[in-house]
């Protein structure tokens, strides 16, 4: 019996070695061509997409073009096939955070039991970016918020990318800069702007995995009435 188990072992694994192979012989597309990328906002600076692959699916062999930020929902084990490069497995946690540079193409095969889906934010003015000026005074760094906390995990392309977990009744300062919020967990924010002429107030709902622009505007808060987790794009 435990011989019989190997041999299915071996078959399984040269089946899947011998799928990956040829899905990275296949013809790449381009991102937007991908089925498993849904276009979800695009702007001058940016282009999100959400990932969504179900279980023991593969994605087309697709071409990364411009430097991105990814934003993990829910836990994950994808074996990442780069072109030209032998198949990796990584194992990705819910809210995990990352920065890849461009100039790759490569499949995602889920091989966990449950979807793997990202955030996927492709950096479109990156070329530019990398030749700004330092723009932030830090790079990574904790701080204790009213009712919860803020952790600047990187900075890349001049653009600063933070996590923030909010307790119910937690508050935040954001940005004077436009920025990008990705709801990890599901969101009702408070977002109050302060200016020397007016006060105005925007409620936010957001579901985990969605997405909202904010562009350049005064200092302003973010305040939330539950346990709140999302993360901030901040640009220059």
């Amino acid at each position: 019996m435990d011989a019989r188990i190997a041999a299915m072992k071996r078959v399984f694994l040269f089946l899947f070695v011998a799928a990956v192979l040829f899905a990275q012989a296949a013809p790449e597309v381009e991102i937007t061509a991908e089925p498993h990328h849904h276009l979800v906002f695009t702007n001058d600076q940016v282009r999100v997409f959400n990932v969504d692959v179900p279980a023991h699916t593969d994605t087309l062999l697709h071409r990364h073009r411009h430097d991105y930020i990814y934003v993990q929902l829910g836990d994950a084990e994808v074996v990442n096939a780069v072109q030209g490069k032998d198949p990796v497995t990584v194992k990705l946690q819910n809210g995990q955070v990352g920065f890849l540079s461009a100039g790759f193409a490569h499949v995602a095969r889920n091989v966990a039991a449950q979807p793997f889906r990202n955030v996927t934010i492709e950096v479109l003015q990156d070329e530019n970016l990398r030749k700004s000026s330092k723009h932030w005074d830090e790079d990574r760094g904790l701080e204790v918020l009213e009712g919860g906390t803020q952790e600047i995990l990187f900075v890349k392309d001049g653009i600063r990318v933070c996590e923030i977990e909010l307790q119910p009744r937690g508050m935040v300062p954001v940005s004077l800069g436009p920025y990008l919020l990705v709801a990890v967990s599901d969101l009702e924010l408070l977002q109050t702007e302060h200016n020397a002429d007016i006060q105005a107030m925007d409620h936010i709902y957001l579901k985990a995995g969605e997405v909202q622009w904010f562009p350049a505007k005064h200092r302003s808060t973010l305040r939330n009435t539950r346990a709140a987790k999302f993360v901030v794009v901040e640009f220059p």
